[in-house]
């Protein structure tokens, strides 16, 4: 039940009913009717339909105070419940009047209230009794008691909407979106117009599926246009989307269907202290407390909007006012929690999540933050100004070789280039269990399509093990991230969305040519598809699926286009002016003296010169889907020179044919239309496996080499580089093809070995050791090889002692190994 306030002096008011002078005997026929009634938005004719029993019914008189409470007229609901609840103590009327004392922040009523309720439990018989014995049990904090008794009344009810949608509430309460969905979407089979199982389902799919959110949300309100619930729902919708102003006029439709709702003041409160309103805000939460002093919502509605958009240690300060306000909330302690572990703090942020586990064990986001926190008592601690890095300790040997350096590179260029020195320290955590990462970030596990994630001074991200190889580069990640850290401080985490995540893109194409160019071809379909995000929606791209990947490079290229149109002075001025409170419209006129308009104008012009050509190239040929045959794909190929699918269609079809000449002349002609072309179905992987097959190793490099410079995810050609150049001895394209190998996967110990042979040949000691130092630590299947390869670049380098000690761990594998037995021999020559 949403939480209220009093009504406003005038509210129009229905007569109460005198007191109940005895109880009837329920009639399930009844209820369940007027339930349905106002299931499906119809409040004037479940009014009409109680209004004939109400004199006798307490049930009917608890009908006409939800009606009552969804207008808004607190006064009147309680004058209808409170002699229903005391003719039936164990009724649906004293289960409203429980539920409404909680929310008036009287929590000791509402337990004196809840409890004759749950006491019947064991003699509950009927659907509708087991369903407000589940309830009260809720309310009261016995939530496994709750589950088992809604599990109880579905599989008597046989998926009754009423039934479904309130065990989805609860399923929604405990942060288990799945089980809240499934429920919700049992109710709507039975009835597909129960509004509030739509509502629900809004609900459970916001954060994984907005767009899917938004449509549940819209058909609750095309059955009930003044469902609160569903209207709060659009609104936060609009607030992710960066659509505040949309957000505040859903909130205000709220409040005119019931001006007491406490959820929507305080979301309407939210929304004036994240624009900087202070005044606005502090006003309305006084007004929130004078109703309900104990409703911590009044803050915590605005922490989260706040920690939605990335202002964590605000959040934190109204986590703590909020807390205070309500210490027995585990929900508001939870969060809080969840907040301070994204501002680094994760000493405070156990003691929240144990206040918070101790009030409410059965919470699932709860649980994992602290179980999660367990895992990290267990990760190295590796500190190097200003980062403090945590690497689970089966990686950390390898990766405090790569990833400190790697953070370093990076702030260094950025710092240099943005003018800015980010506030530390900055804590990096890398996850080897892409789970963990999601928990540390959401307290969810899932959030797949994320690789890494920024709270300003806060790095989480996958390991290299964390993926599946070929699909991420986590050196790319950590760079993208570490860009995040900058703008969002040099904004005072107000930057919006498109820009954080375009310069962030932006910049690892600038740190690494290969890092920026994976969505050229995808592009270049959605610009030719008209697909492409209008400006003032890329924020909204950004929170669905379907547009996630298009944004995040629409993003960069716009960022591109403005660094091209105003250089990078005036994309730093942009991220500062958001810091100032300024919007889109405002911030691009003072940083770039650009509108919107215009800057849609010119970029609009920029794709078309970037994309047209190529997006010809990609276009479909009518006539191929159905040609198979080499003579006829020729034909088309003759027909159509400078498509690319042709091209490729032929390739393949004269490789089947056994005709290799002509098709590599067809796929060179693939690679010269589309150069960028990257994967294993790529012109340039088939030139290469081509090569392969008959023993062209030469080839395989010139191809490969080609195909690496554009695909920078794919570890196996980089290692199928490294096997042809080793072939062939080509000891640049080997170097080349094992730095990418370490760069995808730091525990390949093959590739280790060969950069550190390349290093110690070159004389570069320093980078032998280093590198043999790795291979040994990933565990080789030769581990006296690889300590005496480490011992060879410690004896190189003069460190005899070092030496000497990898030469006897090499004899403690393999004692009769003589290279090592030759070693040993030579360190103590030496020191004679």
């Amino acid at each position: 039940m949403t939480a209220l306030l009093c009504a406003p002096t005038g509210a129009a008011r229905a007569q109460v009913p005198p007191p109940v002078p005895e109880v009837v005997p329920a009639d399930p026929s009844f209820l369940q009717s007027a339930t349905t009634l106002l299931a499906h938005g119809k409040l004037d004719e479940a009014v009409a339909l109680a209004e004939q029993r109400a004199a006798v019914d307490p049930e009917a008189r608890a009908i006409l105070a939800r009606v009552a409470l969804r207008r808004g007229r607190v006064e009147e609901a309680l004058a209808l419940l409170t002699p229903a609840a005391a003719q039936d103590p164990a009724g649906q009327a004293a289960l409203e009047l429980a539920l409404l004392q909680r929310d008036r922040g009287r929590h000791e009523e509402a337990f004196g209230l809840l409890g004759p309720i749950a006491a019947a439990g064991a003699g509950a018989g009927d659907v509708a009794a087991i369903v407000r014995v589940a309830r009260a049990a809720a309310a009261l904090g016995e939530f496994r008691q709750a589950n088992q008794l809604f599990r109880r009344a579905s599989r008597a009810a046989g998926g009754d909407p009423a039934v479904e949608t309130a065990w989805g509430e609860l399923f929604l309460e405990k942060h288990n979106h799945e089980d809240a969905a499934r429920s919700f979407g049992e109710a709507l089979k039975g009835d597909p117009e129960w509004a509030p199982a739509h509502a629900g389902l809004a609900r459970a799919l916001m954060d994984g599926n907005p767009p899917a959110a938004a449509g549940a949300a819209a058909r609750a309100l095309a059955i009930d246009p003044t469902m609160e619930d569903a209207l709060l729902t659009q609104a936060h919708l609009q607030i992710d989307a960066g659509k505040r102003a949309e957000a505040r006029a859903l909130v205000r439709r709220a409040l005119e269907a019931n001006p007491a709702s406490l959820a929507a003041r305080a979301l309407l409160a939210a929304l004036a202290r994240v624009d900087d309103r202070a005044a606005e805000f502090d006003a309305e939460v006084a007004r929130l407390l004078e109703a309900n002093p104990r409703y911590a919502a009044a803050y915590d509605t605005a922490s989260d909007l706040l920690a939605r958009a990335y202002r964590f240690e605000e959040a934190v300060a109204l986590g703590r006012k909020a807390m205070d306000t309500d210490p027995s909330n585990a929900a508001v302690t939870a969060r809080l929690g969840l907040n301070l572990m994204r501002t680094g703090d994760e000493v405070e942020a156990r003691r929240s999540l144990d206040a918070a586990f101790r009030i409410d064990p059965y919470d699932v986001v709860t649980y994992n933050l602290l179980a999660l926190l367990d895992t990290l008592d267990d990760f190295e601690t590796v500190e190097e100004p200003p980062f403090t890095f945590r690497f689970h300790k089966s990686e950390a040997a390898v990766l405090k070789e790569y990833a400190p350096a790697l953070a370093r590179e990076a702030v260094s260029a950025l710092a240099k280039r943005y003018s800015f020195t980010p506030r530390g320290p900055i804590l990096v955590e890398i996850f080897p269990r892409h789970d963990d990462f999601a928990v540390r970030t959401l307290g969810l596990p899932g959030l797949l399509g994320a690789l890494g994630a920024c709270f300003g001074r806060v790095v989480t991200m996958d390991s290299p093990k964390a993926r599946p190889p070929n699909t991420f580069s986590w050196q790319a990640t950590l760079w993208h991230e570490l860009a995040h850290v900058f703008t969002l401080q040099m904004s005072k985490q107000r930057v919006p969305r498109w820009l954080t995540e375009g310069i962030s893109v932006y910049e690892e194409g600038r740190a690494r040519p290969e890092w920026g160019r994976e969505m050229d071809v995808a592009f270049a379909r959605a610009w030719r598809d008209g697909r492409v995000i209008p400006l003032a929606e890329l924020n909204e791209g950004f929170t669905r699926p379907e547009t996630i990947a298009l944004a995040y490079y629409q993003a960069s290229l716009l960022v591109e286009h403005l660094v091209k149109l105003r250089g990078d002075a005036a994309l730093i001025a942009l991220v500062t002016a958001y810091g100032d409170g300024l919007d889109d419209e405002a911030a691009l006129q003072r940083a770039a003296n650009l509108s919107m308009v215009s800057l849609q104008g010119s970029f609009d012009a920029a794709l078309k010169t970037r994309f047209e050509k190529l997006a010809h190239v990609l276009r479909e040929v009518a006539g191929l889907k159905t040609a198979s045959e080499p003579g006829a794909l020729a034909t088309l190929a003759a027909q159509h020179p400078d498509s690319f699918a042709v091209q490729m269609t032929l390739g393949k079809a004269l490789a089947d044919a056994g005709d290799r000449a002509g098709a590599v002349a067809a796929y060179e002609r693939a690679a010269a239309l589309v150069p960028q072309a990257a994967g294993p179905e790529s012109p340039r992987a088939r030139l290469a496996a081509l090569a392969e097959s008959h023993g062209d190793h030469a080839r395989a490099v010139q191809e490969l080499t080609a195909l690496t410079a554009v695909d920078h995810t794919s570890v196996d050609a980089a290692r199928r580089l490294l096997a042809a150049a080793e072939r062939t001895g080509d000891a640049a394209a080997a170097r080349a093809a094992a730095t990418r190998v370490v760069a995808l996967d730091p525990f390949d110990s093959a590739a280790h070995t060969a950069l550190g042979r390349a290093a110690l040949h070159d004389g570069d000691h320093a980078a032998a050791a280093r590198e043999f130092r790795a291979a040994l630590n990933t565990g080789p299947a030769d581990s006296a090889a690889a300590h005496c390869d480490l011992g060879e670049a410690y004896f190189a380098a003069g460190r005899q002692a070092d030496a000497k000690r990898e030469a006897l761990a090499s004899l403690d594998v393999a004692p009769l190994f003589e290279r090592a037995q030759e070693l040993l021999l030579r360190t103590v020559e030496v020191r004679r």
